[in-house]
């Protein structure tokens, strides 16, 4: 099956309006290239204005979290319904710093991925193994065994388009250092044998975890590799359009030539 290529930037709890704003105006005089789907990931506060401001482009728009009810007694929470009025394209869910520090756990996960489903959200599914795991030699189990949580009960036809990223714990952050791209293809290969055995062919794997414009083109190459998740090089426009663009030559432009 024929998957798109995804590239997307998460800004965590950075950017004010005005400078999603900014990002997004420089964004918008970047020849993005049509063959790669590129979104940004913005804090709630800059969802609105955001999607305002990418009306006119390819960029899409997402949500860092949401609730998994409807609406209720859940003191600074977010319902899917609230992101659908704003008209968010996606919604991430189960990332390794929300589960590390507000008591995200596989079932809320599930329950988060549903919701998103059901009010019409394409999920951007998050797993990830901790150093304990790398250095047992576990990081694909633990991440398959995340993945089936996630997406356990659903089928096919509700999963399709949806996204899961493999992001290791390690290799994320100011302090992360990037997996190998041996390393990512064995996770990735398991991550995709796992979704073809359930049919879920449809979902798009991606990689995250120190992903730069140095790095992007080799990982971008992998056969299991359905797009990148990118922190702190694609926090300015100019180092989203770089990552972009390396990715793009080496999926789909002559990659024999950066071997």
């Amino acid at each position: 099956m024929t998957r798109d290529f995804w590239i997307g930037t998460g800004w965590k709890m950075n950017k004010t309006i005005a400078e999603t704003l900014d990002y997004l105006a420089r964004l918008a005089t970047v020849d993005l290239p049509n063959d790669v789907r590129v979104f940004v990931v913005p804090p709630f506060t800059a969802l609105a204005a955001a999607k305002r401001a990418a009306a006119a482009t390819p960029v899409l728009v997402g949500a860092q979290n949401m609730h998994w009810e409807e609406a209720g007694a859940r003191t600074g929470e977010i319902s899917a319904r609230m992101l659908t009025e704003i008209g968010v394209d996606l919604v991430e869910i189960g990332h390794s710093e929300r589960r590390a520090d507000c008591g995200e756990t596989d079932a809320t996960v599930a329950a988060k991925v549903r919701a998103a489903i059901a009010a019409g959200l394409r999920p951007l599914v998050c797993v990830g193994d901790d150093r304990a795991e790398l250095e047992a030699g576990a990081s694909a189990e633990a991440v398959v065994r995340q993945a089936k949580l996630a997406f356990a009960g659903l089928t096919p036809a509700e999963l399709d388009g949806g996204l899961l990223a493999y992001e290791p714990i390690w290799a994320i952050g100011e302090n992360g250092r990037p997996a190998t791209t041996d390393h990512v293809a064995e996770v990735h290969s398991a991550l995709r044998r796992m979704l073809d055995a359930r049919g879920l062919d449809g979902v798009a794997l991606l990689y995250g975890g120190s992903v730069d414009a140095d790095n992007a083109g080799p990982l971008a190459a992998l056969d299991d590799v359905d797009g990148l998740f990118v922190g702190r090089a694609a926090w300015t426009p100019e180092g989203l359009a770089a990552v972009v663009h390396v990715a793009r030559s080496w999926r789909f432009g002559d990659a024999g030539a950066h071997l």
